[in-house]
């Protein structure tokens, strides 16, 4: 009787070892190989609204949300750009954060410049190049296109506080 007792708890605690150890190889197998199984990143294209509506020399805040996956979290995001155009043919738009520290910035009317409150940098409004302040680069533009009307802009965001434009992935 005892023969087939041992017996039991041995193949109990072989199967129990077994299992733990699947449990917590999977996912740690699944961590270490995902990197080789990403996918190229597609385009964000967002529609950013009717291209003949955009007013000629004044610069448009538009901001939208997006969903942002982070692990297995899953959250919505609020996005913003910056449009200028000076003939309602060929656009800018801006990433709506500041190149020092990614703050938000705005626009001061009566200096026709881009101000980010934070740290006082100061940006050209065709141009976006920095006017003074901390800012290692100028603002980040992104890709447009107009389809069918509708202005589209390729959406991403960049690093930080480095004098190279680097997208985040």
């Amino acid at each position: 009787m005892s023969t087939s007792r041992r017996r039991f708890f041995r193949w109990a605690t072989g199967v129990g070892a077994a299992l733990s150890g699947a449990l917590v190889g999977w996912p740690s197998l699944r961590a270490f190989l995902a990197p080789l199984a990403r996918r190229e990143k597609r385009t964000n294209w967002i529609a950013l609204g009717e291209a003949d509506q955009i007013e000629p020399g004044v610069p448009t805040r538009v901001d939208f949300s997006e969903d942002v996956n982070d692990a297995w979290v899953e959250t919505r995001t609020l996005r913003g750009v910056w449009i200028y155009t000076d003939d309602n043919e060929s656009f800018t738009v801006y990433n709506g954060y500041c190149t020092h520290l990614a703050c938000s910035y705005g626009f001061e009317k009566d200096k026709g410049i881009f101000h980010c409150p934070c740290h006082h940098g100061l940006f050209d409004l065709k141009t976006g190049t920095v006017i003074d302040g901390p800012p290692p680069r100028p603002l980040d533009t992104l890709e447009t296109k107009v389809e069918s009307g509708v202005l589209y802009a390729a959406y991403q965001n960049f690093r930080a506080g480095i004098a190279d434009k680097v997208a985040v992935s």
